[in-house]
């Protein structure tokens, strides 16, 4: 049974400072069915955020930059499921902290989402009771104990279709270098495996990727291009998910195929059933697929800010004919615009590549250490050691001390790990976390 609570408790008096935020947190909506609780901030505008969570007693942090509760926002919800209370205040650094008091242990994802008919900019936080987090994949899949997290790669365009256009090169053969550079680490990884779509120069049809995909049995599909645009001012980076208005008409057209022919969804075959399970089943399997890809989406834009201009950090929406998938999380990062000479430059250099890439695998590795799929080599390594090494790198304003209370360890414990003397650090260094993961 689902229960909504959007009854607010008085906070703090924010109103005048409201006014001059980069974002405001407008409303704030919270529900539970069964072992799910989610929570969603209405925003006026999409903000950079940071989640994490602090033990002792348990509760997820959100930190938004350079924002404020709406004046109108006088009370906050009561908590509901896994969320006992719900806090905030505006910290030094002028962030907005809100605080999710949880009433028992959890695992939570986050994503961001744009406007649509009836809600605008929302950052999503999704918690699941520890342990009951189900990853995105077919339910028919033998199980495999200590299995490799597998990434489908896909080279853009290729062979006839070149893609965009620069003064010097093409998409296609930009999309290759990256997607090669970005196996290769993969591939080095422990725990992880690629499949590149295509590992030279050919065109492989849309719906042939996605079943390459399939057939590897990827646990996620990114596809790697280069932008371009009329105005060759244009710049920037993004990363993109599918938009649920375009799945529909897919949707529509897959339960229609399922009349002619064996359709599977989840590996739950579709042609036996009727018309409203069989629609029930291809949406939640799609929805699943879609907030997965929001969340390492969302992990991937991050940390490709840090290397390169961002046309934009929020992970955009749109009808993608490739990312037109239920089976798994997909993602489209677009690695700049090829149209814009100095970042054709950028494109074209090995050593901006490899730092592309290397960017990509750190967003895929920050979604995965957090929800590793069970019978993975990760998860049975979590599990299976009392500590964990996070790699965390390091952003404008943060501090030893600061990231030391994130993931609950001692500053001492972060400089031991680090063969550090001293708490000074810099903007880009990385550094190893120990993280105590239980039993």
């Amino acid at each position: 049974m689902i229960r909504m609570q959007l009854t607010l408790f008085s906070l703090f008096a924010l109103f005048s400072a409201a006014a001059n935020a980069g974002s405001t947190v407008e409303n704030v909506r919270i529900w539970s069915e069964n072992d799910k609780t989610r929570v969603v901030l209405d925003l006026s505008r999409s903000v950079d955020h940071n989640i994490f969570t602090l033990r002792g007693p348990d509760r997820l942090v959100i930190d938004l930059k350079d924002s404020r509760l709406a004046s109108s926002l006088s009370r906050l919800p009561q908590g509901v499921g896994a969320v006992r209370s719900i806090r905030s205040a505006v910290r030094s650094n002028g962030q907005l902290r809100v605080v999710l008091d949880l009433a028992q242990a959890v695992r939570s994802r986050s994503f961001t989402a744009g406007p649509n008919q009836q809600y605008g900019d929302r950052l999503v936080i999704d918690l699941h009771r520890a342990g009951n987090l189900e990853p995105v994949k077919r339910a028919s899949e033998g199980y495999r104990p200590g299995r490799d997290i597998v990434i489908a790669i896909d080279a853009g365009h290729g062979g006839h279709d070149p893609g965009a256009l620069g003064k010097r090169s093409k998409e296609k053969d930009i999309a290759l270098d990256i997607s090669k550079a970005l196996a290769r680490i993969i591939n080095a990884e422990p725990g992880m495996s690629a499949v590149l779509i295509r590992d030279r120069d050919v065109f492989v049809e849309h719906n042939e990727r996605m079943a390459i995909a399939s057939k590897a049995k990827a646990d996620l599909f990114v596809s790697v291009h280069a932008d371009a645009f009329k105005d060759r001012s244009a710049s920037g980076a993004s990363v993109l998910a599918l938009n649920l208005v375009g799945a529909g008409k897919k949707a529509a057209r897959t339960m229609q195929q399922r009349e002619r022919a064996p359709v599977s969804v989840g590996g739950v075959s579709l042609h036996d059933k009727d018309s409203v399970l069989a629609s029930v089943l291809f949406d939640l399997s799609q929805n699943a697929a879609l907030s997965a890809s929001l969340d390492v989406g969302g992990k991937v834009s991050r940390q490709m800010s840090r290397v390169a201009k961002m046309h934009t950090k929020s992970v955009k929406q749109q009808e993608i004919l490739v990312l037109t998938s239920a089976e798994m999380p997909s993602i489209l990062v677009e690695t700049g615009f090829i149209s814009n000479a100095s970042e054709e430059n950028k494109l074209r250099d090995r050593g901006h590549q490899g730092r592309l890439a290397s960017a990509i695998l750190a967003g895929i590795r920050d979604y995965y250490y957090t929800n590793p799929p069970p019978d993975t080599k990760i998860a049975m390594e979590l599990r299976r050691t009392p500590t964990k090494q996070v790699r965390y790198v390091i952003s404008r304003g943060d501090t030893i001390s600061e990231i030391a209370e994130r993931y609950n360890v001692s500053p001492a414990a972060i400089r031991q790990a680090n063969k550090l003397s001293t708490d000074n650090i810099r903007i880009g260094q990385t550094l190893n976390i120990p993280v105590f993961t239980g039993g």
